[in-house]
């Protein structure tokens, strides 16, 4: 029997979701893809799910897209590219959190998995690159808009087009990545991140990915939905658990 492509482990309200290619260092091919949607909807709109652990199996993240498997059909080029594009909006629009756990490396395609994640915790010896441009190709994925996001739109640019390798830490101080730890610390760590995201309002976390992924973002269109999120959130459940356990001195325990 075929191993899974993507392994999928439940800890409580986090869910883990493992890319299982160790072979081709968790290279993606179209159906490696299609699998790593599919368990991403999954989660989506499983209501035991408060939050997700992206890894790679056997201390690789992902090498990117499987190259021995790309093809020069215009056609199949653009059915790989349409998948890759919903899991890109899977994770930017998710209203769950998503947590990147970094081992090993994340190139190309990998490393748009890793930017279009909420928060990356990366091994010491992680090392990252756009990988693209080496085999004559450019980012997708997002890359180019979720890179923007984080590095600022000159060094995602600058990433892109030179396609040089960079460490754990470079990533960390351009702000890719959220921390940097030992490791043997890395699904610990990320697990342990996702758990208190977990642990907050759904309503919120969603509402705030929904802020920041949407399309305008000059002030007054994020002011505009800061305060329709803000007045939603009041009127919810959430808010006035918040409010009774901050004047009751305990932990709040949020349902969405």
């Amino acid at each position: 029997m075929t191993d899974p492509t993507v392994l999928v482990a439940q800890n409580g309200p986090v869910r883990t979701l493992t890319l299982n290619r160790p072979a081709r260092r968790n290279a993606l091919d179209l159906d490696d893809r299609r699998a790593l949607l599919a368990a991403l909807a999954d989660a989506e709109h499983d209501r035991d799910c408060r939050a997700v652990v992206l890894t790679g199996a056997q201390g690789v993240f992902c090498a990117g897209g499987d190259i021995r498997s790309m093809s020069q059909d215009p056609e199949l080029a653009r059915t790989r590219l349409a998948v890759i594009g919903d899991i890109a909006r899977a994770l930017v629009h998710s209203t769950k959190p998503v947590v990147a756990a970094v081992e090993g490396g994340a190139f190309g395609l990998g490393l748009s998995l890793v930017a279009a994640s909420d928060y990356v915790v990366a091994a010491e010896d992680a090392r990252f690159a756009a990988s693209f441009a080496k085999i004559g190709l450019t980012a997708d994925g997002g890359l180019s808009w979720s890179l923007a996001q984080r590095v600022g739109p000159g060094r995602a640019k600058e990433l892109i087009l030179f396609a040089d390798d960079f460490t754990a830490d470079q990533a960390h101080r351009m702000g890719l990545v959220s921390e940097v730890v030992p490791p043997t610390e890395v699904m610990d760590r990320a697990v342990r991140r996702a758990g208190r995201l977990a642990a907050a309002s759904p309503a919120m976390v969603a509402g705030t990915k929904r802020i920041f992924a949407q399309e305008r973002q000059d002030l007054e269109s994020v002011l505009a939905a800061e305060v329709d999120l803000q007045a939603e959130l009041l009127t919810g459940a959430d808010f006035a658990e918040g409010r009774a356990a901050f004047f009751e001195r305990r932990t709040p325990v949020f349902t969405g």
